[in-house]
């Protein structure tokens, strides 16, 4: 499993929300670096965001999630065009999960497991 996972769920709709554009940053100094991508399936989730192997090493990491393609898809206006999630782990290895909850008003996130 990868170490950072993540799903998105339209809580409005009661379904995963798919085809939404997620990248993964990793701070570096005063700027952010891509560490990978990719787009969510039809359970809202991204899998293979990071090899099943791969240990990112301690820091700060942003979740982008383009959310205003999802809205124009579901011709609806969203008022958050997109979420950042903003989180920082730790070297042991752990697995994160970072989920986003999402209507076209509103967003949770929490550390899932």
């Amino acid at each position: 499993m990868s170490q950072i996972t993540t799903h998105i769920l339209d809580t409005t709709r009661g379904l995963p929300a798919q085809n939404v554009p997620i990248t993964l940053f990793a701070q570096d100094g005063e700027g952010w670096k891509e560490v990978n991508g990719g787009v969510t399936n039809g359970d809202g989730r991204l899998p293979g965001l990071l090899a099943d192997n791969e240990k990112l090493p301690a820091g700060v990491y942003r979740m982008h999630f383009a959310t205003a393609s999802y809205f124009q898809a579901n011709n609806e206006t969203g008022f958050y065009p997109y979420v950042d999630i903003v989180f920082e782990i730790d070297a042991s290895g752990t697995h994160y999960h970072i989920p986003l909850l999402l209507t076209a008003y509103g967003y949770s996130t929490y550390r899932g497991s």
